[in-house]
């Protein structure tokens, strides 16, 4: 499969590149700096929520599916978070069907869900309870592909994904880590699904202290190899432990998030 990874230059989309190829996918890279050293793929440096690039690439290649990294990975003002994760969104969603793509699996995130109380199995079906304008902007990422879905019969999936490191740091890393190696096989199994339609699922790997269901991501041929507990003596207790234990978000419901919509002392 031919797959067009944008944000490849980013955490996951380093990991994603070189993951995806081994397991004998076409990679194509997107980004809007030059490629990483050693990479030998297909790149493009562009902005992905320029609709008119968008169109231009992907009219220039042959492509079987797109997935979406891109965007800015913490908090910003409303409209910022808007144009990293919806704008962009948005555009690479009409490259796609105007350009018969019919695949597409989307980077979102727990903190769509953020403010939901921590629960052992929280579920894909709970309401969106974002925590941050960054959660705002994942929320309205996960309903373009859902529009998309109906509308233009695409494959989409959003991946809600947990904390993505080398190995766990926190206490609630233990129950919301993703390893890099579970990254590229949930990843892959999005990509090769015969599902179609829209779906959710959740990002980590096969905690023992999971806090979310990973049975929709099972149901779409998502195995997870890798358990946080491994790492669990080497994760020192903290005093926000608690604190960010409290919500699916973690330290994203904490009031050093708070701010208003728009920044009025930015340049």
């Amino acid at each position: 499969m031919r797959v067009l990874i944008a944000g490849a230059a980013g955490r996951i989309g380093r990991v994603l590149t070189v993951g995806l190829a081994d397991r004998g996918h076409e990679v194509v890279g997107l980004d809007l700096v030059e490629p990483p050293q050693g990479h030998h793929h297909p790149w493009h440096v562009a902005d992905c929520a320029d609709p008119r690039a968008m169109d231009e690439l992907f009219q220039g290649q042959r492509l079987d599916a797109v997935v979406h990294l891109a965007g800015r990975p913490g908090e910003a003002s409303l409209p910022d978070s808007l144009t990293s994760h919806a704008l962009t969104t948005a555009a690479l969603l009409d490259a796609a069907v105007t350009h018969d793509v019919t695949r597409f699996v989307y980077a979102s995130s727990n903190h769509a869900v953020g403010f939901a109380p921590r629960t052992d199995r929280l579920p894909v079906e709970t309401r969106h309870r974002p925590d941050t304008f960054y959660g705002v902007g994942k929320v309205t990422g996960e309903a373009l592909l859902s529009l998309y879905a109906d509308r233009h019969g695409l494959a989409a999936i959003a991946c809600r994904i947990g904390s993505f490191r080398p190995e766990p740091t926190t206490t609630r890393d233990l129950s919301t880590w993703l390893s890099h190696d579970d990254c590229v096989r949930m990843f892959d199994a999005c990509l090769t699904a015969t599902t179609a339609g829209f779906a959710v699922m959740y990002g980590i790997s096969d905690n023992s202290r999971a806090w979310w269901d990973l049975e929709p991501g099972r149901a779409l041929g998502y195995q997870p190899l890798d358990d946080a507990e491994e790492f669990a003596d080497r994760v020192r207790a903290r005093a926000e432990d608690d604190i960010e234990s409290a919500h699916a978000g973690g330290p994203f419901t904490m009031d050093a998030y708070n701010r208003p919509a728009w920044d009025t002392n930015a340049d």
